[in-house]
């Protein structure tokens, strides 16, 4: 049988990928691309890091991390390797067969589709793209950007997508800090272009993910990406509006879901906090917002949640200001230490966390503020955010030097012995203490 040109570039690659032979780039070496770039190093495959933060590629390029649940020595050993390559030099790309996007995808300030990273992204690889080769997005998106935005972007090279080029969304899944779960045994969802980019899709990640899950089309897996969010929003949403209203009744909302949870179907605990945080929940919901827009459609449920989870720093703040106030101490110029600047425990994330959004409301009050989490030594340079402040440890005499103790990522790490101990007045935002004279559920 005569194979036409459109099926030997397709096969051609099979080939590469299922022999190892195939080099992949990852674009964006952060939370999801670093672990994934690692997991196919570990696999054999060469692989080219590329990202536009100069010291993240020096960092990596000493064998050093930054992040805290990747060791040093995995670093240093895939670059030691000699298939692990990482650059600013977009330029490096020609020779790639596979690329991954995993940029950022914010919300603009009016909570619309920020697509501005993966554009650019698109432009630096653009003159280096070429018949033969494969790019999968990973980047949380609306339904519809995979066909509508970056297809017609690779066939303005004159490329075709699905004859000599190979496109698909297969929307990332990590969970910093799970111990559980990771990179590799995380199902990966998949949707592509066609049904020759899906044979490609699957032949490129099942080398290093343990169990692919196709699906129809690339709306579908970016749909798949957002509800699976929204799904976790909108309980948060839930229980967090619980939260004062068990408090009014003398209710333990943390003893309540705990109880609840011994059911062994029907239901799956969520359990209130601070807010919301990570690049994930407090944003995806809202690129589903803005699209069923284009629907004539609004997504109440998501709204609500949003509003709700974003009103619980205001909550905690309200809390802090009456517990002080009940001991004849004024907030502004009180001395406030936040146990906690990440969005979740055992991690070093600090994006959209709301203990940040919390410390930016205590300064607004002029409240003294200080912080200590052992993910975070220093404030790092954040887009949106700047504090000239370092992690303070947890002494006696920290802790004795403080009006109020606020904990706001629960890390497993405190000692939460000699913090309940010294502390004068502890707010609890975690359900981590038992309620007494001074501490205080919020």
């Amino acid at each position: 049988m005569k194979i036409n040109p459109a099926q030997k570039e397709q096969l051609k690659l099979l080939s590469l990928l299922k022999s190892k032979e195939a080099k992949i780039g990852i674009v964006g070496l952060g939370y999801v691309g670093l672990p994934l770039a690692l997991a196919f190093v570990k696999k054999g495959y060469f692989v080219l890091g590329l990202d536009i933060d100069n010291e993240k590629i020096e960092l990596i390029q000493q064998g050093v991390s930054y992040i805290n649940h990747i060791k040093n020595d995995t670093i240093s050993n895939s670059v030691s390797s000699g298939n692990f390559q990482v650059s600013t030099d977009f330029s490096k790309s020609k020779s790639i067969d596979a690329l991954i996007l995993c940029v950022p995808t914010p919300l603009s300030k009016n909570r619309e589709p920020d697509l501005s990273y993966i554009l650019a992204t698109l432009e630096s690889l653009k003159q280096y793209m070429h018949p033969g080769q494969a790019l999968s997005l990973e980047s949380t998106t609306y339904p519809g950007t995979t066909e509508d935005v970056i297809k017609p972007f690779v066939e303005s090279t004159g490329l075709k997508v699905g004859r000599n080029f190979f496109l698909m969304y297969s929307p990332e899944r990590e969970d910093p800090g799970n111990k559980k779960f990771n990179t590799t045994n995380i199902p990966k969802i998949l949707g592509a272009s066609s049904d020759q980019c899906k044979e490609v899709g699957v032949a490129l990640y099942e080398q290093v993910i343990d169990k692919v899950v196709t699906v129809s089309n690339t709306q579908t897996a970016e749909m798949t990406k957002l509800i699976e969010n929204i799904h976790r929003s909108v309980n948060i949403g839930l229980v967090n509006e619980m939260k004062p209203l068990a408090e009014k009744m003398g209710i333990d909302l943390f003893e309540v879901i705990r109880a609840a949870a011994t059911k062994p179907f029907g239901f799956v605990p969520y359990y209130p906090g601070p807010g919301i945080g990570g690049h994930c929940i407090p944003i995806d919901p809202f690129y589903l917002t803005w699209k069923a827009r284009e629907y004539g459609m609004h997504t109440r449920f998501i709204e609500l949640a949003g509003e709700i989870n974003a009103q619980m720093p205001n909550y905690v703040l309200q809390k802090i200001s009456d517990s002080l106030n009940s001991l004849s101490i004024a907030l502004k110029n009180s001395n406030i230490l936040i146990l906690g600047i990440a969005y979740k425990k055992n991690v070093g994330d600090l994006r959209e966390s709301p203990s940040i959004q919390l410390m930016e409301l205590l300064l607004e009050k002029e409240a003294n503020i200080q912080y200590s989490d052992p993910y975070a030594n220093s404030f790092p340079k954040m887009r949106n955010h700047s504090f000239n402040l370092k992690s303070i440890n947890i002494t006696k005499e920290n802790l004795l030097n403080q009006d109020v103790v606020v904990l706001a990522t629960d890390h497993d790490s405190f000692d939460y012995d000699l913090i309940t101990k010294y502390s004068k007045l502890i707010i609890d935002t975690r359900g981590r203490f038992e309620p007494s004279n001074k501490i205080i559920r919020a």
